[in-house]
């Protein structure tokens, strides 16, 4: 739609009014996007940056030329349902309502894989890729698969037609495929496959193609639900009008989906690609793999709004970063002998593979070559985490072991982190004869070992491919972008390998760590007509801007993007919230010795009193400290200390974690001790009455002595200078770990709380200060006092 002056945002705001600075935020995403920029914006609770960001959104699509879509990413699944509920608010005042749909994992959908059909042991993804790939092998229009009968699709649901030049398939034979896997109800023996409360139109068993069908006697596996999107020429089952306000969501997809004996997934794909509006997680932009699915829909044309953007730099850098396991590299070698063994039994059999391979230009010797880099690499694997093991652990290969080898993971460094120079691997790679040439060739050498093996009617589940490409990866990067390692993740078994003991207790992998993701996310931001990042923990936005490639953004020499930047303060009466800095010691590894009942040190007693002064006061209260381990300290001085019940959180399962929540928020005051970097210190709403004080013990670094953390601070030293280094690649995020703590006090206007920050280090001009990193408003109402005053300064605020 052209652009109009008669309507404005106000027509798609979900609301009758909007918060004290929505209406800023709305109109500076709309003119930052007009530009094509992007706007950095932090925004406290309370901002309504959720309906803020869609109704700039639903703006820009409707009444704009620029944007054809959004695509909304948010990694926490409590947001992603706000954002369901948000658009679905936008759309019941709308004659005309926007298409929205919230996308989720093929794990999540599949009727088989969510009723452990598939044989077990088996990965959902991997069944679901090896059934659709036979299922589309059968409906193309040269199978030998039969049909009697006309056909004519269903009408298509909220899908455009596909060309005749553009289809491969014959919708007819996916219809042949879907009524020879029906279930017949009056077939007692027929177990009818139930899932997301409604029951498909096809037997719990997968079904196979008969002799008559193929004229053949081979049978082959397919899947049904996959073969009824291919009779519907790729159309969905579920339209958008199935879903609350046009938004669809997998409450409302799976079960029409199932009931209608069409593939979920695919159905979302469809309305995916017809949607306006298109919710997901970081993956479905910034992941290679999770790309595929979604790149149909991003371009130029597509709004992007990144959620929780203070978390976009350690999950992209989580996204880029590889492993290659032994394992692999095993079964990656064990390819190639697929093709090698019978090579050396015949020369006739040389001959015919020989032939195979020339027709992807790939010599037999290369494969021979890759076998032996394969094979090499496999010992020195051996050899270099054994010797490693070795001199770490004094018994370790003693017959002795099980004793001498932590229950952790273990990292084995291939490099010095605090230098560029190349790993250890590559070094010996070089020396034993395997160079770039090697290096670069595998993935090559793998893609036509497997189309020969494909061709010779082997159907192994081939890894060589990509693992040939990893290796690739490994020699071309940038020794200062990844750093190289191998990981030990512990993982004993019940096998005993005498030779390589550490095999009963470990997987190994190399690893290429990515350091410094902002290259990846400006690249990425770059395919986008503009958006918005925001968090309601950005600050200091100029630093955001450096390490997220917002700055490299506006500064490209060849197309510079508008990049803008906003703060909004917490609008809640001040006069509802306390703020203190407790002035105590910083709590350093260094004077506070280990976390131990039995350690009552100066620093360690002077905590646990401060400790016991918060817990005591009002209400329900959560102490966050720098580790699970001091927290673990901490809950066993206060059990010991206090009357009131205190609950300890620990790293553990989503479920465990939920419950504990629950628990505490329910009848008596409690204390919650947790964390900082735990999951009940971010993204959870404790709402009302169910937190009144928030106290973060110290600052919540990851481990420092860790060679991949030093590694990123080197690597953040060569970009953004070494002065800034330890500021930029620790500080800050452990900073807004912080305020994302405090952040669960106080979420509505009528709320009362208090937000309390222990230590010297939160003290302005004090050595290794991190006060200047916090928001300038904020710094305003924090208040400095001794741990003497906490009961008084307690009473007078819940006595006022």
């Amino acid at each position: 739609m052209s652009e109009s002056s008669e309507v404005s945002w106000q027509t798609y705001f979900g609301f009758s009014d909007t918060y004290e600075n929505q209406s800023d935020v709305i109109e500076n995403i709309i003119e930052t996007a007009k530009d094509s920029g992007y706007l950095a914006m932090e925004g406290p609770c309370g901002t309504g940056k959720t309906m803020a960001s869609l109704t700039a959104a639903s703006y820009l699509i409707r009444e704009t030329d620029q944007f054809d879509n959004a695509m909304v990413v948010t990694p926490v699944k409590q947001q992603r349902q706000q954002f369901v509920e948000d658009l679905r608010v936008i759309n019941d005042q709308l004659e005309d309502p926007l298409a929205g749909v919230a996308l989720v994992g093929k794990r999540d959908l599949c009727p088989y894989g969510r009723e452990e059909v598939f044989p077990e042991g088996s990965s959902v993804q991997e069944r679901c890729e090896d059934l659709r790939d036979a299922t589309a092998t059968l409906v193309t229009e040269d199978s030998a698969l039969k049909v009697d009968q006309q056909f004519e699709t269903d009408a298509t649901l909220d899908s455009s037609p596909i060309p005749e030049e553009d289809k491969w398939w014959d919708p007819a034979k996916g219809r042949v495929l879907v009524e020879n896997a029906q279930r017949d109800p009056l077939n007692e023996d027929s177990d009818p496959l139930h899932t997301a409360g409604k029951t498909a139109p096809y037997p719990r068993s997968q079904p196979s193609t008969t002799p008559e069908m193929m004229e053949s006697e081979n049978s082959e596996l397919y899947c049904p639900f996959e073969a009824d999107w291919y009779s519907r020429d790729k159309a969905s089952a579920v339209p958008f009008e199935s879903g609350t306000n046009h938004v669809v969501t997998t409450e409302e997809l799976l079960p029409n989906a199932v009931d209608a004996g069409t593939c979920p997934h695919r159905a979302m794909t469809v309305l995916m690609q017809n949607a306006d509006i298109v919710i997901g997680n970081y993956n479905h932009v910034f992941d290679t793999s999770s790309r595929q699915l979604t790149a149909p829909i991003l371009d130029t044309q597509t709004l992007v709004i990144v959620d929780e953007a203070h978390r976009m730099e350690e999950r992209v850098r989580d996204l880029l970063t590889d492993t290659i396991g032994y394992h692999t590299v095993k079964r990656a070698k064990n390819d190639l002998e697929q093709i090698l063994r019978p090579a050396r039994q015949s020369p006739q059999n040389k001959r015919d593979i020989e032939t195979r391979l020339a027709a992807q230009e790939v010599p037999f010797e290369a494969v021979e070559t890759a076998e032996k880099f394969y094979d090499d690499v496999i010992q020195w694997f051996e050899t270099r985490v054994d010797d490693e093991l070795q001199d770490r652990f004094e018994q370790y290969g003693s017959g002795l072991s099980w004793n001498a080898v932590p229950e952790d993971d273990v990292e084995i460094p291939l490099r010095d982190p605090g230098d560029a120079s190349p790993d250890g691997f590559t070094r010996w790679a070089e020396q034993a004869g395997h160079g770039g040439d090697t290096f670069r060739m595998l993935s090559k050498v793998g893609l036509a070992v497997e189309d020969a093996l494909e061709q010779m009617g082997n159907d192994r589940d081939c890894v060589c491919t990509a693992v040939g490409a990893l290796f690739g990866q490994w020699w071309e990067r940038d020794h200062v972008e990844y750093f190289r390692e191998i990981e030990l993740e512990y993982s004993e078994t019940d096998a005993r390998d005498v030779e390589q003991p550490w095999l009963n207790y470990y997987n190994a992998s190399l690893v290429m760590y990515n350091c410094m993701p902002s290259e990846k996310i400006k690249g990425i931001l770059d395919e986008f007509g503009g958006g918005v990042l925001m968090s309601a923990t950005l600050e200091p936005l100029s630093i955001f801007e450096e390490v997220a490639g917002l700055e490299e953004l506006a500064t490209d020499e060849e197309e510079p993007r508008v990049v803008s930047s906003r703060t909004y303060d917490l609008t809640f009466p001040a006069e509802n919230r306390a703020s203190w800095i407790v002035d105590v010691e910083a709590f350093k590894k260094r004077n506070r010795g280990k976390a131990t009942l039995d350690n009552t040190n100066r620093t360690r007693e002077r905590y646990a009193y401060v400790a016991r002064e918060i817990a005591c006061s009002h209400g329900n209260i959560l102490l966050a400290w720098p580790n699970y381990s001091e927290a673990e300290w901490a809950a066993n001085r206060l059990r010991e200390e206090i009357e009131k019940p205190v609950l300890l959180d620990q790293s553990s399962s989503h479920e465990e974690t939920r419950e504990l929540k629950r628990e505490f928020v329910h009848g008596e005051p409690k204390v919650l001790v947790t964390s900082t970097r735990g999951t009940l210190t971010e993204g959870v709403d404790y709402e009302g009455d169910e937190l009144h004080t928030c106290a973060v013990f110290g600052i919540p670094l990851v481990n420092i002595g860790s060679p991949r953390v030093k590694a990123v601070e080197y690597a953040y030293g060569n970009r953004f200078g070494q002065e800034n280094s330890f500021t930029y690649a620790l500080t800050i995020p452990a900073v807004r770990q912080i305020r994302q703590a405090f952040g669960r006090v106080i979420r509505g206007p009528d709320e009362r709380g208090v937000r309390i920050v222990v230590g010297e280090r939160f003290v302005p001009d004090a050595l290794h200060s991190v006060y200047e990193f916090f928001p300038e408003t904020e710094r305003d109402e924090f208040v400095r006092m001794k741990p003497d005053f906490l009961t008084s300064q307690f009473g007078k605020f819940w006595d006022t």
